[in-house]
């Protein structure tokens, strides 16, 4: 009985895969996505080895769905700075913004990186020097070699930031699971699009369920290395883990609160799965849920005030939310007859779910708190694993394809735009978005 309940809980998969590096595929955007012309920046050419920075900002924005890159083979007109920005020839391209930057060579293998983002449509503002006209954001980072694509990030997050009011999510992480086969086991932390994939855990064991610390410096998972699961929390600066749970029987699904100091996990310590809460500071262990149903995947509220949870209690998976002021739960999600893996939005007024409707299609579905409305979101075959972006404007998730190959898929919470994420000749599974970071 404990073995099926190991499997049920955790949600042990097996796949077969191999290496490789993921790669953003956008495969629907938005209609009306904000026109924007990313230059290639001056001094680019004079090193082809390079990052092209230029490049991995229009790759951001392109594939974040809200914007509409102009193709460098389509301009005629390469301007260095803004006041040589030609603004009837950039209004003929039909583009509201323009970036345009450079790259220095600096002593010590250092190089110099600036950019500016100016609008072509804004007002002349008398008395301000030409070279900030319509200038919304300039900014000049120092870097080496190796954080080119880093800093690319970083100014594709100060564009989306300016123009859409929203803070950028392209120098994030996302941390997966890649199974080789029954015995090869690997824990992965990529930039948000999968490049500089580094494995942080390899094991002849199941490995599953990463969730990352508020600080995003550490990750806690589950590894069946002993035999039965338990609970590592893992550094990642400095590679040193520590067991955070190693009870008898399930240990599973762990959540890190938002303030970094408790973990939510799901342990059997009186036979069936509940949810629990450990002091990771004391190791005080506080019991949540009280049945014989299966209670698993806890998610916290950003305001640490309630929690998440799945249960098989009402005859079926369904989302109910635990409230740490009445120590009770309410149900929430009564629309189709399977409902698990919810997670909050950032400003708390949705949930995040997998979902299946009545005739048995799983999705990615949304549901808004208030009105109880439940939006489909993305129809994959086979969808598991949804993990909210930490500017609550896109879901991460695995699914298969019709030849059973498991690729991560995104799509934004407005359903609008749909991005995949194939590996190439493999397989990952348990996707987990980072915080914020820096």
């Amino acid at each position: 009985m404990l073995k099926k309940l190991i499997f049920i809980v955790v949600g042990l998969l097996s796949y077969s895969v191999t290496q490789a590096e993921l790669h953003l595929e956008l495969t629907q955007g938005i209609d009306s996505a904000w026109p924007i012309a990313i230059v290639p920046f001056n001094g680019q050419a004079n090193d082809p080895n390079l990052t092209d920075v230029a490049g991995v900002i229009q790759q951001d924005l392109q594939n974040s769905g809200r914007f509409r890159t102009l193709d460098p083979g389509n301009m005629t007109q390469f301007p260095q700075t803004a006041s040589n920005i030609d603004k009837s020839y950039w209004r003929g391209m039909k583009v509201n913004d323009v970036v345009i930057g450079s790259i220095k060579p600096m002593s010590g293998g250092l190089y110099q990186i600036s950019f500016s983002l100016v609008n072509i449509y804004a007002k002349p503002v008398d008395g301000a020097s030409p070279a900030t006209q319509g200038v919304l954001a300039s900014q000049t980072f120092t870097a080496g070699a190796p954080a080119l694509r880093a800093v690319a990030h970083r100014i594709a997050d100060i564009i989306y930031q300016e123009i859409l009011n929203k803070r950028g999510i392209f120098s994030t992480k996302i941390a997966y699971v890649v199974v080789r086969n029954s015995d090869d086991y690997s824990l992965e932390v990529a930039d948000y699009d999968g490049y500089n994939p580094q494995t942080i855990l390899s094991s002849t064991a199941p490995v599953m369920s990463p969730a990352w610390s508020p600080d995003g410096k550490q990750i806690a998972y589950v590894s069946f290395e002993r035999g039965n699961p338990a609970i590592y929390i893992h550094t990642l600066a400095t590679g040193m883990r520590v067991i955070a749970s190693n009870s008898m029987g399930i240990n599973g699904a762990p959540a890190f609160s938002p303030d970094g100091k408790k973990l939510a996990l799901v342990l059997t310590l009186n036979s069936a799965p509940n949810v629990y809460v450990k002091d990771l500071s004391s190791g005080q262990v506080q019991q949540i849920t009280r049945d014989n149903a299966i209670d698993t995947e806890p998610a916290w509220s950003p305001d640490g005030s309630s929690l998440l949870y799945t249960s098989d209690r009402g005859g079926s998976p369904q989302i109910y939310q635990y409230s740490f002021a009445t120590g009770k739960s309410m149900r929430l999600t009564y629309n189709g007859s399977y409902n698990a893996r919810a997670s909050f939005t950032p400003d708390g007024q949705s949930i995040v779910l997998l979902h299946r409707d009545e005739a048995g299609v799983y999705a990615i579905a949304i549901q808004n708190l208030a009105t109880g409305r439940l939006q489909v979101l993305a129809e994959p075959p086979v969808a598991q694993a949804p993990s909210v972006a930490p500017n609550g404007d896109m879901v991460i998730y695995n699914f298969s394809n019709d030849s059973g190959k498991v690729l991560l898929g995104m799509v934004s919470t407005d359903g609008k735009v749909q991005i995949q994420l194939p590996m190439r000749g493999g397989n990952v599974r348990d996707p987990a978005w980072s915080p914020f970071l820096g």
